[in-house]
């Protein structure tokens, strides 16, 4: 361990161009760093503000065959006044019950993914500077 190669200068021994190299390099590993992780964060809430918007468009797709059920229903209780209306109006119920579920999800999957910037990685980077503030301050 005590041995060096001819030429080899100790670690704590490094000119200041090599020393400014290291740290270059290291800063820039730390940014491809973070933008990879800031990359993940974004293509994560991309998928949850689509799995919501998908929702919410089912819902109102459910909701616009419902109003077409309940029409139906109304039509068939005005023709017949009797079961044949209340199996529709249960089919139409049935349907906005559906909807609005998928409504209160798709809201809730949407209201994660806002804002869609990201909160991981920023905490990170501003760590990762306070931590290059206070090496810096203590040499």
């Amino acid at each position: 361990m005590g041995e060096r190669a001819p030429g080899e200068r100790p670690m704590g021994d490094h000119s200041m161009g090599q020393l400014v190299h290291e740290a270059t390099e290291q800063i820039s590993q730390l940014v491809r760093q973070e933008m990879a992780l800031a990359k993940m964060e974004l293509t994560h809430k991309g998928r949850r503000a689509g799995r919501g918007g998908g929702m919410l468009g089912a819902s109102g797709a459910l909701a616009y065959i419902a109003l077409f059920a309940f029409a139906a229903a109304a039509a068939a209780a005005l023709v017949l006044l009797l079961p044949v209306w209340a199996a529709a109006l249960t089919v139409a119920f049935g349907l906005m019950l559906l909807a609005g579920l998928l409504g209160i999800v798709g809201r809730t999957q949407l209201r994660r993914a806002v804002p869609p910037k990201p909160q991981e990685t920023m905490q990170s980077v501003r760590a990762d500077v306070g931590e290059i503030k206070g090496r810096a301050h203590h040499r």
